[in-house]
This record gives C-alpha cells, structure tokens and sequence, in this order.
C-alpha cells in the first residue's frame, strides 16, 4: 500500500524524502511542557556559582586552614559527610574518591563525620534543613564540643542529694 503511494506522488524521490523524515524525527529535540516556567538563575545559565555560594566559599576558606577550606574539598567533603549520615555508602565512596583526587585530606572527613555523629540529637529527620546545616558546622569546626548528656536521675527509691 505505501509503496503504490509513494508511486502516485512522485516515485523514489518522494520514497526518500518520507525515509529521511522518518529517520529525522526521533533525532528532533523534544521540549518539555510545564505549567508554570520558572526563570533561569544567570549563574545556572552561565555555568558559574552564584555570588552567595562565592562568598560562602571564601568564608569557609578563611575558617578552615589549609586544603580541607577549598571549594572542592568543601563541596565534596560536605557530600561525603551527609551520604555517610543517610547510610548511602556506595554514592559516598564514589564522592570520596574524587575528595581523595583532588587532594583533600581525609582526615577532615574522619573528624567531620564524628562531630555529625556527636551532635546526632541536634538533627531532626523531617528537616532536611537541619542536618544540612549541623553538616556545615561540623565541616568549619569538627573540634565542636559535644552537647552536655543530661543529668541522670536518681533511682527509684531514693532522694536525690543523698
């Protein structure tokens, strides 16, 4: 049946106009369709971090002394950190391959991830905010204090102060 079509409107020519648009079709980009665009970030669509993840960079970097303050170890060594945290170890050793590539030290990921682990009462599991942020701080100070136990009470029975 094509075939006597394609012989009606203009014979191999037109077979090899339909083939190539056939072929062609797949390989058009597709846009998706959303309800509400939202606008481009300049720096998403430059490529470039923002100015606010510079200067958080570069307050990290005053902070911290030495490798474990540049950006890539900080933007790597956070990530390890956090996978460690979620039990994601696979995706964690992945990033600490490429923390170790570029020369950062792993003993800041050792002393970080402790500190997470110190400060675990501190981080609420439906705020994801929260162990991002308790992340972040143990990153710039892994030497922080670990929050004081509460005091015990004393055993049924007895008065406290004896």
């Amino acid at each position: 049946m094509l075939h006597r079509l394609l012989r009606a409107v203009g014979g191999p020519p037109a077979a090899a106009v339909f083939l190539a648009a056939v072929l062609a079709g797949p390989a058009l980009p597709v846009q998706a369709q959303t309800s509400s665009p939202r606008p481009a970030d300049k720096s998403t669509a430059t490529g470039q971090p923002s100015g606010q993840k510079l200067d958080e960079y570069t307050e990290i970097q005053r902070e911290v002394s030495g490798p474990a303050g540049n950006p890539e170890c900080v933007w790597l060594g956070r990530r390890v950190v956090s996978l460690l945290w979620r039990d994601d170890l696979e995706t964690a050793f992945r990033h600490l391959d490429l923390y170790d590539r570029f020369g950062c030290p792993a003993g800041h990921i050792q002393a970080a991830f402790r500190c997470l682990i110190l400060h675990a009462s501190s981080i609420d599991p439906k705020a994801p905010d929260s162990l991002n942020g308790r992340v972040e701080a143990c990153w710039i100070n892994p030497s922080e204090p670990a929050p004081a136990a509460p005091a015990a009470s004393a055993a049924p029975g007895q008065k406290a102060g004896r």
